[in-house]
């Protein structure tokens, strides 16, 4: 078997959280022997939740020592068949392109693990927030965390599709059972969306998986680099070189569209609903403010960044053809995304639906990097994700900040809040101007990095794109005048300023920003080599 199990820590990883998942799962079978009450059980549940997502974080630690940032295939694999009959692999690792999304998931997990601390979940009137059921939510945060791990590492294209489909039932939970007033609304069409392009991965999966038998098709068998030939596969890494040796564009129309195009089609917009990518956007503001913050929190660090991860790692790969057909349609829609989204920000009274839209707007940066297949470019888009990342979990929790002590978020209610809350206001001005691009934070490296490798491509394009750049400015400072400048209102005038959690959380994000505005290097040198060899025969091919 190509690619032989090397290391067993991605698999620690990924399934540690679930450990956790059972201890509490354990707890509320025996509790009628052990007799534990109420405050007890929730006290060992946040306990365990906190635990089982430190150990990841601490392993992330080993994972970043282990791996090796020169080198462009998989690393610390472990690979095993699964299901033999089928062709299905437990094969998961991880490259340039998914190490850092890997280690961004274990801080934010653990960041979102320590906000769920007493306190951390809006517990007024309006939440309906249920002391009996915290044990339920940190399991639902621990099978969450365990999902988006397994994305990003699986390398087997069913073993993927499992993992996706494992985040989806407790982030509909997270959100219908400890949302807000709407909970019920915003969990649904949290679930709609992402079942729709759910359904078209697996047709699209199905499909790839049945062309992957160039015999199928009454074609010359294809040799792989383990040596097989004519073999169905799931296997990512051999459907990717049977796609770069055209095995697809010889299999035969679906509904009177080539194969290649019509499953890139089929893949793309199963991907562009979790970016979110307009017009498949509208589920995230309502989901954003109607969940707790902690899920806010996880829903913007990570869930986001998985439809450009599965871009780049199934459909670039796998259907270069069709990529390079769709790369202007892509980076048309990551212009309209970071413009439209940034007007649309402009009209927001609510800080946390501000912060959604504002997101919106970022992921845009993604697909207008993505899509010019320049190494400036790539290596934008995915530092845009990482940046992102630690910057929107820590606008979610500023937003929560203000929510748990004047119990609701319209921006223009407040006034004057420097003068009280004078270590808040720092933090929301470092966060607000990290996502606004001020040089000498992180969210500026990754914007320029993007325009630079767009703009020989598309320049229209990116001159209008940079429109967003100064929209954004715009909401953010005028948000800063109307929250914490002027006079202070005298009804929030015994607001309390942050306490022990709150820091816990949002000081070490800051530091992050300070830090990888100032040296981005060590995370940039990580990933070029491994997204360089992803865009350079798509580059070729393209002429650039």
């Amino acid at each position: 078997m190509e690619h032989p199990t090397t290391s067993t820590l991605l698999t620690w990883i990924i399934f540690t959280p679930s450990i956790g998942l059972l201890l509490i799962g354990l707890l509320l079978l025996t509790r009628p022997l052990t007799q534990l009450t109420q405050a007890t059980l929730d006290h060992l549940s946040r306990a365990i939740g906190v635990f089982f997502s430190a150990v990841p974080l601490v392993l992330g630690g080993l994972l970043w020592a282990s791996f090796d940032g020169r080198a462009t295939g998989m690393q610390l694999v472990h690979h095993t068949v699964w299901m033999r009959a089928f062709n299905i692999e437990y094969f998961v690792g991880v490259d340039g392109l998914s190490v850092g999304l890997v280690l961004l998931t274990v801080l934010v997990s653990f960041v979102a693990a320590l906000a769920s601390l007493p306190w951390g979940i809006a517990r007024d009137d309006h939440h309906h927030f249920s002391r009996r059921a915290v044990p339920g939510y940190m399991a639902m945060l621990l099978l969450l965390e365990t999902g988006m791990l397994g994305v990003f590492c699986a390398l087997d294209f069913f073993l993927f599709y499992v993992f996706w489909e494992v985040m989806l039932l407790p982030m509909y939970f997270l959100i219908g059972i400890w949302g807000g007033p709407r909970r019920e609304y915003a969990a649904i069409k949290f679930f709609l969306y992402t079942l729709v392009g759910s359904v078209l991965m697996l047709l699209a999966m199905i499909a790839l998986y049945f062309a992957s038998d160039p015999g199928a098709l009454g074609q010359a068998a294809f040799t792989l680099a383990d040596g097989s030939t004519g073999k169905h596969t799931f296997n990512l890494l051999n459907l990717a070189e049977l796609g770069r040796q055209g095995a697809f564009g010889a299999a035969g129309p679906i509904l009177g569209v080539a194969f290649p195009r019509i499953v890139f089609v089929a893949l793309f917009i199963a991907f562009a609903i979790k970016i979110p990518m307009v017009p498949f956007h509208t589920w995230l503001p309502d989901a954003h403010v109607e969940a707790p913050t902690p899920v806010s929190v996880i829903l913007a660090g990570i869930l986001l960044k998985m439809g450009i991860y599965g871009i780049l790692r199934v459909n670039y790969p796998i259907l270069p053809q069709a990529t390079l057909w769709a790369r202007e349609a892509i980076a048309v829609f990551g212009a309209v995304n970071m413009v439209y989204a940034a007007f649309v920000c402009l009209a927001q009274k609510d800080l946390k639906k501000l912060i959604a839209y504002s997101s919106v707007s970022h992921m845009g940066f993604c697909l207008l990097g993505m899509a010019a297949l320049t190494p400036q470019g790539i290596n934008g888009a995915v530092l845009q994700m990482i940046n992102h990342g630690i910057i929107s979990p820590a606008l979610f929790l500023i937003a929560g900040v203000i929510y748990d002590r004047a119990h609701h978020r319209e921006i223009e209610r407040f006034g004057g809040l420097a003068r009280r809350m004078p270590e808040y206001t720092a933090l929301v001005g470092l966060s607000f101007m990290a996502s606004l691009g001020l040089p000498g934070l992180n969210g500026f490296i990754s914007e320029a990095l993007t325009f630079l490798g767009a703009f020989p491509v598309f320049t229209v394009l990116t001159i209008v794109s940079a429109v967003s750049v100064v929209i954004t400015a715009a909401y953010y400072l005028w948000t800063i005048q109307r929250m914490f400048l002027g006079p202070l209102n005298e009804k929030y005038a015994s607001l309390s300023d942050l306490n022990w959690r709150e820091r816990l959380t949002l000081y070490p994000l800051g530091a992050l920003m300070l830090l990888l505005g100032v040296l981005p290097m060590p995370v940039i040198s990580l990933m070029d080599p491994t997204l360089r060899a992803l865009i350079e025969p798509l580059a070729r091919s393209a002429g650039l």
